[in-house]
């Protein structure tokens, strides 16, 4: 017995030795938030308090062929096979001119090129209504699926300043079931960045179209859109807009596939000082919504204004403040759905 134990052992640190040296370049991230949020939703004439604590850990694996050429990919350690919810990790080459590709789960370019209008930081959120279509996010259009592909330039593309991106995607050929299900996807991708002054400008823009298909009633338009947007960074102070406007297919379930047109608007700053960033945002969406089919007739619409202060207490520790308000319409009428929420937490990240 004790002579097999030592010839496991032996075999074990032989495979370790030999995949160690055989391993592809890795590296680790991940945060833990945690604290106390507290909401007033209207629809409750009770507050409450809850503690809130989210987590996130990834991998990210990546190796340079002899050619140059740089693969790598990344993963959550949720991620339990291969269709797993949170499998978002698409394999990424990059070459030597700088540019990428990513390959699978690769996502839409209208996406990546949307600019980052500063918002308030922190856990808290407003609950509101499932019937309310509307949305405050510029990438709302443009659906995508795994079996795609999206290319990134190099920096200063054509010309100084420029990048780009293309994407595209298609179904798996399942059979269409009740509920609408993507059957293509193309989009398109640019931001420039250039200096005015003590200024940095970044604008960003993104067009997107994706085609569903469904065995009983086809949608009534195909999802599309595009956004635009820009920041201006001056010393510590960053100010950004953003735009968006399309149509958009709500697929999740055959209760509440619907579709509908909708429009986006965004402003906020983030001013650092020392150890402390502020940021304030507000955002508006607007949306007319029906049945697959059917185009909408009735508004809905959503209106946020939020607010943090953030506190660098260490090297990876920052405490946050923060604060929305959140007002709702829901086919045209006002809704009870929404409210205030603030939060009180730490984030620890590495």
């Amino acid at each position: 017995m004790k002579k097999e134990l030592l010839m496991a052992s032996a075999l074990a640190s032989t495979l370790g030795v030999a995949s160690v040296a055989g391993a592809v370049t890795s590296s680790m991230s991940g945060h833990q938030n945690i604290g106390v949020v507290g909401t007033n939703n209207e629809s409750s004439s009770t507050d409450t308090t809850a503690v809130t604590e989210n987590a996130a850990f990834s991998v990210s694996l990546s190796e340079v062929t002899d050619g140059g050429t740089t693969i790598a990919t990344g993963f959550m350690l949720a991620n339990e096979s291969v269709n797993a919810g949170t499998n978002t990790g698409a394999i990424t080459l990059t070459f030597t001119d700088g540019s990428k590709l990513d390959v699978f789960n690769a996502g839409s370019a209208a996406a990546s090129h949307d600019v980052a209008v500063p918002s308030g930081a922190g856990e808290q959120s407003v609950g509101g209504t499932s019937a309310n279509a509307s949305t405050t996010s510029l990438d709302f259009m443009g659906g995508s699926t795994e079996l795609g592909v999206e290319w990134h330039s190099a920096a200063d593309f054509m010309v100084d300043g420029l990048k780009m991106g293309a994407s595209w995607s298609t179904d798996s050929g399942a059979a269409k079931g009740a509920s609408t299900k993507i059957e293509g996807h193309w989009g398109v991708g640019a931001t420039y960045v250039t200096t005015a002054g003590d200024s940095t400008v970044t604008i960003g823009a993104g067009m997107a179209d994706t085609s569903y298909g469904d065995t009983g009633t086809q949608p009534n338009a195909t999802e599309n859109g595009y956004h635009i947007g820009a920041s201006v960074v001056t010393g510590d102070l960053t100010v950004g807009v953003g735009y968006a406007d399309g149509d958009d297919i709500i697929h999740d379930t055959t209760a509440t596939d619907r579709e509908m047109t909708a429009s986006v608007s965004k402003v906020g700053l983030s001013y650092v000082s020392g150890d402390i960033t502020m940021k304030v945002g507000y955002a508006t969406g607007t949306s007319k919504d029906g049945t697959v089919g059917t185009a909408g007739t009735s508004d809905d619409s959503t209106e946020s204004t939020s607010a943090s202060v953030q506190y660098a207490v260490a090297a990876g520790v920052t405490a946050t403040l923060g604060y929305v308000d959140v007002d709702i319409t829901d086919e045209g009428a006002n809704s009870d759905a929404g409210g205030s929420s603030w939060y009180l937490g730490a984030n620890l990240a590495f």
